[in-house]
């Protein structure tokens, strides 16, 4: 049965063709809600300005490359811009829930700001938040600008020096969350006896050790060159490693409905686990096949592309 693919195409809607019951995994890097590229912008709210550049971010270079909104947003309709977050998450994780294994675990990476919103979004769609495994980077850009600055710009010399080493934004982020969910398993048996008849719902604390000595939520792995300019959010091959380890076994079935350039997928051929992803964007899409086949694959056209996942569907049965 091969199970290995890869969509291209709406992840909301192409989950609703799988099975219930079907995948020992999901893991995936959503998008965060921050706008932080076109693909990321998930409220209603944009303005022209959203994703410009400022003569001061193209002087700076770098990380300044585009402008997103300020914490506080730009009108009063901004502040609906967490509750957006929150009714995009809860338009897939129903289906998400649907379609993995009782016990099943699911790993997000849902950036700082916005987790708690995923978080309630799974609950209330009837995950249960198992833990919070916290990624610490080898290192982060620090986006937080200088008050002096602001005030040097205005030709306020006393401002400027009053305020002195203080900061705008946040402190530099060199850790990023991981929420960890669980599928809930039937109600009146046991974890134990889930474990036996789904084959998952234990965590691999030998293959975790691994990574972390101590077995505890807190992992630190290094970013290798191949881990980087493929994806602008592109996460570390290890990481990904470790996540399926701690809680999949082989052959078993890993999904990432955000697949972008196909690091979750890699992760899970190194491992000798089966994978599906999906990814919207067409020029993530064939980076992702090309990483996991060594070829740029025949794209799945929208005419057919249910049809195909019709036959995906069969051979999971078969």
């Amino acid at each position: 049965m091969e199970v290995n693919k890869i969509f291209n195409g709406d992840s909301v809607e192409l989950v609703k063709h799988f099975d219930d019951n079907t995948f020992h995994l999901i893991l995936s890097d959503i998008p965060y809600g921050i706008s932080y590229d076109s693909w990321d912008v998930l409220h209603s709210n944009t303005n022209s300005a959203l994703l410009g550049t400022s003569p001061a971010q193209e002087k700076a270079g770098g990380i300044f490359k585009s402008r997103g909104k300020p914490l506080n947003g730009w009108s009063e309709a901004d502040k609906q811009i967490s509750k957006e977050y929150y009714d995009w998450c809860l338009s897939w994780a129903g289906e998400w829930l649907r379609i993995a294994k009782p016990g099943a675990s699911v790993f997000i990476f849902a950036g700082r700001r916005m987790a708690h919103r995923c978080i309630c979004a799974l609950e209330d769609s009837g995950f249960i938040f198992k833990d919070m495994i916290a990624w610490k980077k080898d290192s982060a850009p620090h986006r937080a600008q200088r008050v002096g600055i602001v005030y040097e710009r205005r030709g306020d010399t006393k401002n400027a020096e009053k305020w002195e080493g203080w900061r705008l934004g946040n402190l530099r982020p060199v850790f990023e969350p991981v929420l960890w969910f669980m599928k809930p398993y039937k109600i009146g048996g046991t974890l134990a006896d889930n474990i036996r008849d789904y084959g998952v719902g234990a965590f691999n604390d030998t293959a975790w050790k691994k990574y972390v000595s101590d077995s505890s939520n807190t992992i630190h792995i290094h970013s290798e060159k191949t881990d980087h300019g493929l994806h602008p959010t592109q996460k570390p091959i290890a990481l990904l490693e470790a996540l399926i380890e701690l809680t999949t076994q082989e052959n078993q079935i890993v999904l990432d409905p955000f697949c972008g350039s196909g690091s979750t997928l890699v992760a899970a051929k190194h491992l000798n686990r089966q994978f599906v992803g999906i990814e919207k964007n067409k020029e993530f899409f064939e980076v992702a096949q090309k990483r996991v086949t060594g070829f740029v694959s025949t794209e799945i056209s929208e005419t057919n592309i249910y049809s195909e996942l019709d036959l995906f569907g069969e051979r999971l049965r078969a």
